[in-house]
């Protein structure tokens, strides 16, 4: 899974670099970090965020986001460590898509 370059949003400014989708990637979690997800595509496309936390020995369900067709955008997200951070490091969040047909992304933090 390739990890995705986190790109910090100043009162400056930002304009975000997206790159093309990938079946898997990872992004690094906290409050202030984001996921934007855009699809040219001509089908809805659905993001899944593996959640990692327990709650009373029971496990979260992943974040499942459906991304409309053809202009479809949606900022997911704040990704937090509490839900999403991975066992093997502690930070990273999995991510997965339903299709990377004209779909691109870009991870954001505040």
């Amino acid at each position: 899974m390739a990890l995705l370059a986190q790109q910090v949003i100043s009162r400056t400014g930002l304009t975000p670099t997206y790159s093309a989708a990938a079946a898997s990637t990872t992004v690094t979690t906290g409050d202030r970090s984001f996921l934007h997800v855009k699809n040219t595509n001509g089908s809805s496309m659905t993001v899944t965020i593996t959640s990692t936390a327990v709650v009373d020995g029971q496990g979260v369900t992943d974040l499942v986001v459906t991304v409309p067709a053809t202009t479809g955008d949606k900022m997911i997200g704040p990704l937090s460590a509490r839900l999403f951070a991975g066992a093997s490091d502690g930070v990273s969040a999995a991510i997965t898509y339903s299709s990377t047909t004209s779909v691109t992304v870009a991870n954001l933090v505040i």
